[in-house]
């Protein structure tokens, strides 16, 4: 990617140029000093035009249908006359270092609509890479003019967290007739939602997605609400069949109500805020803490002497950490 010329691409995005929407995406995305110091400068420039939309998270196990829902919901939701921006939370391969995920492939009719964009978020292989530029890209998107931003997770290990920590409402979708379902799903997840939809439920499925809804809303008894102005219902729906969507978006639309009166929204988005903060300054501590002269010199050593069992972790955190105090000093 050539230098960029950030006043373009503010003018670009505020005017909703759909090409210059994803070479900002992309600079916020790179790693390149020059792109960073670049995208700061842009980002602030946005901010002022962010805050609008609807910031939706969904999450689901593998095989529960994310990519159908999500494709039923942003049609759904551009025949109302939205615009929708589906920011899939992607693995990255290991290996190649490539996104994972075919997103356009996977949401084909919905990718083709003019009032619809679906971009993937390499994590680059940390969750909080994903935490970082998916926030961004979710800010860039709303400052383009997407009032409804979809943050979909890849539904495994802490990517829910994150995910629930950057938007509005978090949505878990479920699956019906897997055994004991409560044994699939974590406690975590369940104190995270605004919502459950069991899915599928349709044709000969019915009947057991209904009796996991019974099962689900059991459990969520046993949980003590995040709010006193909301408690999480379980829904059905059928993306193939387009039954239950409208039902979820309309729970999804009365939670904003309640929470924008309540002062929730707003008092959830501030400290959102103030979370990410910390998020980044921890995360820039770390990478300071890594090109310090001294540390590098000395952080091989220490961590083949830790692996070996030759000096506990608590005593190699310690020494490394003093050389922060020593910052003209380099060791060998």
């Amino acid at each position: 990617m050539r230098s960029p010329d950030p006043q373009a691409l503010i003018d670009g995005v505020l005017s909703g140029d759909r090409r210059l929407l994803s070479r900002c995406i992309t600079l916020v995305e790179s790693s390149l000093a020059a792109h960073q110091e670049a995208a700061r400068r842009i980002l602030g420039a946005l901010l002022p035009h962010t805050g609008g939309a609807v910031r939706l998270g969904i999450t689901g196990v593998p095989g529960v249908g994310k990519s159908t829902f999500i494709e039923a919901l942003g049609l759904l939701l551009v025949a109302q006359g939205r615009r929708v921006a589906v920011l899939a939370v992607d693995p990255t391969s290991v290996r190649s270092g490539g996104s994972v995920m075919a997103d356009k492939t996977r949401m084909e009719r919905l990718s083709r609509e003019a009032n619809a964009f679906i971009r993937p978020s390499p994590s680059g292989g940390t969750l909080g890479g994903v935490a970082r530029k998916t926030r961004e890209t979710m800010l860039v998107c709303e400052a383009a003019g997407f009032d409804v931003v979809l943050v979909e997770t890849v539904g495994v290990g802490q990517s829910e967290t994150a995910v629930a920590a950057m938007v509005d409402f978090f949505l878990v979708l479920l699956l019906a007739g897997a055994g004991d379902e409560i044994q699939g799903i974590k406690r975590g997840v369940l104190e995270l939602a605004d919502a459950l939809a069991v899915t599928k439920a349709d044709g000969e499925n019915r009947a057991r997605a209904e009796h996991a809804a019974r099962v689900y809303a059991s459990a969520l008894r046993l949980l003590q609400p995040s709010s006193p102005s909301w408690e999480p219902p379980v829904l059905l729906c059928s993306a193939l069949e387009g039954g239950g969507i409208a039902e979820i978006w309309q729970t999804v639309q009365r939670h904003r109500e309640i929470f924008t009166a309540t002062g929730e929204l707003a008092q959830k988005r501030r400290r959102q805020a103030v979370d990410w903060m910390w998020a980044l300054i921890e995360e820039g501590l770390r990478e300071r803490f890594r090109r310090h002269p001294a540390v590098r010199g000395r952080l091989e050593r220490t961590l083949r002497d830790v692996e070996a069992g030759r000096m506990p972790p608590t005593t190699a955190a310690e020494a490394l950490l003093f050389l922060l105090d020593k910052p003209t000093q380099t060791e060998n």
